[in-house]
């Protein structure tokens, strides 16, 4: 309780900006926490699962695909992937080189390997792009995506 009050008077009359204790080990196993679900993304795109994909993001969540329209919540992301996942087998590798959290909000800048198997042709595609994700904590305390946009770099 005391920690609390000084917390709320910090606040108001020096402008603490956090008060929330062992700030450095929360913030440390937020990291580690937006780190997994990616990976559990990434999981999911190599087999081929595109609701799996579509979970990890918020209702309003904004998909910003290279050359393509604004796509917006987890059904369109479904879709999305569910679009390449008709056409090709697939391998990912990814993961955050930067994450920053910021009280609910975090957002991570990542890489991306991409090799695409045509289940048609045979033919290989390669590419790498770079990515920017925002992600929110929701209430049971798990992070999920509301932006994602990425560029290649090709």
């Amino acid at each position: 309780m005391k920690f609390l009050i000084l917390c709320i008077l910090g606040s108001l009359f020096i402008g603490i900006g956090s008060c929330r204790p062992d700030s450095k080990q929360g913030q440390a196993a937020d990291v580690a926490a937006i780190k997994a679900m990616s990976q559990a993304r990434a999981n999911a795109f190599n087999e081929g699962d595109a609701r799996s994909i579509a979970a990890y993001f918020t209702e309003d969540a904004v998909l910003m695909a290279p050359n393509s329209p604004k796509m917006i919540g987890p059904a369109a992301v479904a879709a999305y992937y569910q679009e390449i996942f008709d056409s090709y087998r697939t391998e990912l590798e990814s993961g955050y080189e930067q994450v920053s959290v910021d009280g609910d909000l975090a957002f991570g800048r990542g890489f991306a390997k991409v090799t695409l198997y045509s289940k048609s042709s045979g033919d290989t595609l390669y590419s790498t792009s770079k990515y920017l994700n925002i992600l929110e904590r929701q209430a049971d305390g798990s992070w999920k995506t509301t932006h994602d946009i990425w560029n290649a770099n090709e």
